[in-house]
């Protein structure tokens, strides 16, 4: 039982070390490179296992060349402010909340961000996570690389659990006459109790992307 204990206090404090490396080298920069960084990143934490998607440009999926083409920071632009929100529904007793009040990014540069969510029912809970960009005319250029919103989340009694999203502002951005003035953008997720239907397929959810 000692060896046990031991053995998840170290897988513990291990995750606390990878999530912190990740926070610090999001909130820097995650410029050049982002790509084989993001895998890296997935190979020391567990987050691989699906393919890297982008939700630029109508939300299909993309290659990883095809996302590396537009991660170039475009350093002659003004930095954008990028702050986070997050709620739950009436009816899943989770708590869930942004670990970081917002970051700075230039168009093209990648950024790594937290959520974390608990779940403070008596019984284990799937939730699903919708989100939104405010302004919305921003949404298109705002892509999400890497997110827990893409599966759903299950969450046992008591647990808590990390949950990362790592997003970039696509270029064009500045090339949109539309987008001239907007310095802060928010992105939003509200977690909502899944529910399926009597063949087992997850019933649809209001606003889901």
């Amino acid at each position: 039982m000692a060896a046990l204990h031991a053995n998840h206090s170290n897988a513990k404090n291990a995750n606390t070390l990878y999530y912190t490396l990740a926070i610090i080298m999001g909130t820097v920069s995650l410029s050049y490179g982002s790509v084989p960084l993001y895998k890296t990143i997935c190979q020391q934490t567990g987050w691989g296992g699906q393919p890297i998607k982008s939700t630029a440009h109508g939300g299909g999926l993309e290659s990883e060349a095809e996302i590396a083409t537009r991660l170039t920071p475009v350093t002659t632009s003004r930095r954008l402010r990028i702050t986070f929100a997050g709620s739950t529904s009436d009816i899943l007793p989770w708590k869930f909340s942004p670990q970081q009040r917002e970051v700075r990014v230039l168009p093209g540069e990648t950024a790594l961000a937290f959520y974390t969510a608990t779940n403070k029912g008596d019984e284990d809970v799937i939730g699903v996570a919708t989100y939104s960009v405010t302004p919305a005319q921003v949404a298109p250029y705002f892509s999400k690389i890497q997110c827990f919103c893409f599966e759903e989340q299950r969450l046992n009694k008591g647990e808590t659990v990390d949950m990362p999203v790592f997003f970039y502002i696509d270029p064009e951005f500045l090339k949109d006459p539309n987008m001239k003035g907007i310095d802060t953008i928010t992105l939003n997720y509200t977690f909502f109790k899944a529910k399926y239907d009597k063949d087992g397929h997850l019933s649809p959810i209001p606003g889901l992307r």
